[in-house]
């Protein structure tokens, strides 16, 4: 199957106040981008994920963003036990050490959107976290390993050729 298929486009036409399409044409030419339609595309894009964040059954896909001072490792701590209590919906975390004592971690998460959000609150909730925010995506990460799940044909012919 073609790439086109999957793609294909449709086409929309929108009337605005001509001083929106001002900033909307500062906008793409600002970030370089070769057409309107891939920015209006963008911005459909994240008002779609932030519609679905308030769906509680919408499964979502994204990054928590925080800025936390790290005062002798108490903030650390407590954000490890909280994060602990998601283990399911925390795919990785990267931690940065920034200037003036403060961190910066990025979470990425995938799960439904109401569980995502209590995270992001949860983690608001503990002392010494500055900033936290929560981007999400419709697209979802593939299915990650499962225990107990069937070996992928090409594990089993490589475990099979090794005998």
């Amino acid at each position: 199957m073609k790439d086109d298929a999957i793609h294909e486009l449709a086409r929309l036409s929108v009337s605005l106040p001509s001083d929106l399409l001002e900033q909307l044409d500062q906008m793409v030419a600002e970030r370089a981008l070769p057409s309107r339609s891939q920015m209006i595309a963008e911005l459909i894009r994240h008002a779609l994920a932030e519609h679905n964040e308030g769906l509680a059954d919408s499964i979502l896909a994204g990054t928590i963003t925080l800025i936390y001072r790290a005062e002798s490792g108490r903030v650390r701590q407590a954000l490890a036990q909280t994060q602990s209590a998601y283990v399911v919906e925390i795919i990785s975390s990267q931690h940065v050490l920034l200037e003036d004592d403060q961190s910066l971690e990025v979470l990425l998460v995938q799960g439904p959107s109401g569980r995502l959000q209590t995270l992001c609150d949860d983690l608001r909730k503990v002392r010494g976290v500055q900033q936290i925010k929560l981007v999400t995506t419709t697209a979802l990460l593939p299915p990650l390993h499962s225990h107990g799940a069937a070996e992928s044909p090409a594990a089993q012919s490589t475990s099979r050729a090794s005998r």
